[in-house]
């Protein structure tokens, strides 16, 4: 199957750059340049990209295809046809590795036969290996005006292993064992983007994107970033002092385990975002944000691919439900002075057809707000943050007061320097908390469930540092004290009283960049979390979780 869909796709591409091609390749040559004329100031060069003499103080190096660093056809430093038409290829391999231990129920047909306790062995390790190629066609000359088309294709293949202690946790049929070996394909890109327009001599323009395209809504995304099936309708104004987006998406279904795309299979899920940026809002090196989320999540029923229900999640009453959220949101991102701020707040409306937890339908209001303080001092910057994301402290009144998101992917307090953010700790069934994010939502699967606005809502308050040692080598540290803030619908669904003290967490993070550039980016993270009441009250006491992580990323 994915064969045919590489074929096919890669047959309709070239199909497509052919047509593009042939109105150039039809074109005559144009006739020899002729002799200079030293007697004038000025002449006219008929190709601007070959046959040009430099001035002789310019250092110029003559590269070569395989050469990524001097000018090169393949990376978009000469036109492959005319003068303004150009191919970009590039590729990219990261490898990860990681050792961590989250809480792990034991189930009835344990690896262990001689546990009593209902967790068991709680290590694992995982291997997870990514690898991209990106093939980009563009006409324009991006250094003065936007792009007038653009093409892009990024294949991604993934291939992950994990082996752990205990036979339920890779696959809810305990006859799979405790290890697990997969692999996926997916696109992340997949596009079309056509400039239609400029409103200015500034170049102020308008632009639409259409096909599986990334998008952040805001500076730290905190609701919604992804990859996915989309249109965008995108520009700027005012001098580029305005930028503007409205995007539509029609949510495709994601692989279990590599977290990446499937091959078109619909995830009966429709996203609309639009967002206003204003820059230099109130002070010169501030930008403003205003936007606006709709989720519309159909009902539906689902099982990942490692047998587990994830739609309706089990919780509670699982009957298929309709959920239409609502985000109004104020983002900001900048400095005063040396004072560097980013902040974000969000009121969320809608209504759930009928919630798991509470066991009805309910409407929606909830709320997330955060900020980040930092200050440079040279090669150092010190930050205070704080996360808050509202809880529901009466889960069964019809109104769903827990903040969850669209499809998260925050690099706040910490990322993958702290442990809470970075790992997906599971109870009974659901997550209380997804991998690469914040919100102790009690929802299914990240990816693949539905939002769930009946939780206990979650406050954080960060201290953190980063230093660049040297050019190529980078460290951060991390610490976060993390509660609930009101676990009254964790009580309802574990019947039994959980306090609110979750944790403290730490890390430290090195970032090694051997030849001073993105080319190799070596990373290690080593992050904890000592377990407060309110933990210990929901994993028997499990004592200090930990994780240790090294990526490798090269790219071409």
């Amino acid at each position: 199957m994915y064969r045919q869909v590489f074929l096919t796709t890669y047959l309709v591409c070239f199909a497509l750059l052919l047509v593009l091609l042939n109105p150039i390749w039809a074109q005559e040559r144009p006739p020899a340049r002729p002799a200079a004329d030293t007697t004038r100031h000025f002449q006219p060069v008929v190709d601007r990209w070959q046959g040009v003499q430099p001035p002789p103080y310019q250092l110029n190096v003559k590269g070569a295809y395989i050469d990524p660093y001097n000018q090169n056809i393949l990376k978009g430093d000469f036109p492959i046809a005319g003068q303004n038409l150009f191919l970009i290829l590039s590729a990219s391999i990261e490898n990860f590795a990681e050792a961590f231990a989250v809480p792990t129920p034991s189930a009835i047909s344990g690896a262990r036969g001689q546990n009593q306790r209902f967790f068991g062995s709680q290590s694992r390790l995982l291997l997870n290996e990514t690898i991209k190629f990106s093939f980009e066609l563009y006409k324009g000359n991006t250094a003065y005006k936007p792009r007038d088309f653009e093409i892009k294709i990024t294949p991604v293949v993934n291939l992950n292993y994990i082996t752990t202690r205990e036979n339920n946790d890779v696959s809810i049929n305990v006859r799979q064992g405790t290890n697990r070996y997969d692999s996926h394909l997916a696109f992340q890109d997949l596009f079309i983007e056509k400039h239609l327009f400029n409103l200015s001599k500034a170049y102020d323009f308008i632009s639409v994107k259409a096909g599986i395209q990334p998008f952040i809504s805001d500076f730290r995304g905190f609701v919604f970033e992804d990859a996915n099936l989309g249109a965008r309708l995108f520009g700027s104004a005012a001098s580029n002092r305005l930028q503007y987006n409205f995007a539509y998406f029609k949510m495709l279904e994601k692989d279990t385990n590599s977290k990446l795309n499937t091959v078109f299979e619909n995830r009966d899920q429709d996203v609309f975002v639009a967002n206003l940026y204003k820059q230099d809002f109130l002070k010169l090196g501030y930008t403003g944000q205003l936007s606006f989320h709709y989720n519309h999540d159909k009902p539906s029923v689902y099982v990942d691919e490692n047998g587990v229900p994830v739609r309706p999640s089990i919780l509670g009453s699982s009957v298929p439900h309709d959920i239409k959220a609502f985000y109004f949101g104020w983002n900001g991102d900048g400095h005063f002075g040396r004072l560097n701020i980013t902040h974000a707040f969000y009121q969320v409306f809608g209504k759930d057809s009928f919630n798991s937890l509470a066991g009805q339908a309910i409407t929606l209001n909830a709320q997330m707000a955060a900020l980040e303080l930092s200050l440079d001092k040279d090669w150092m910057r010190v930050s205070l943050s704080a996360f808050y994301a509202s809880g529901d402290s009466k889960p069964l009144d019809g109104v769903g007061r827990g903040f969850d998101t669209i499809l998260d992917l925050p690099f706040f307090a910490g990322g993958p320097v702290s442990y809470w953010n970075s790992q997906g700790i599971r109870l009974l069934g659901v997550n209380l908390v997804s991998r690469s994010s914040l919100v102790p939502n009690l929802r299914g699967n990240k990816t693949e469930g539905q939002a769930n606005f009946v939780n206990p809502g979650l406050l954080l308050l960060n201290l953190g540092y980063l230093a660049s040692l040297t050019p190529k080598l980078s460290l951060s540290l991390n610490g976060n004290y993390i509660r609930f803030i009101n676990t009254a619908a964790l009580s309802q669904f574990v019947n039994q009283n959980v306090r609110r003290a979750i944790g403290l967490d730490y890390g430290i993070g090195m970032t090694y960049r051997p030849f001073l550039n993105n080319n190799a980016i070596v990373s290690f993270a080593l992050n904890a979390l000592t377990p407060l009441s309110g933990f210990n009250d929901l994993y028997e006491s499990p004592g200090t979780q930990f994780s240790l992580s090294t990526s490798l990323i090269f790219t071409y």
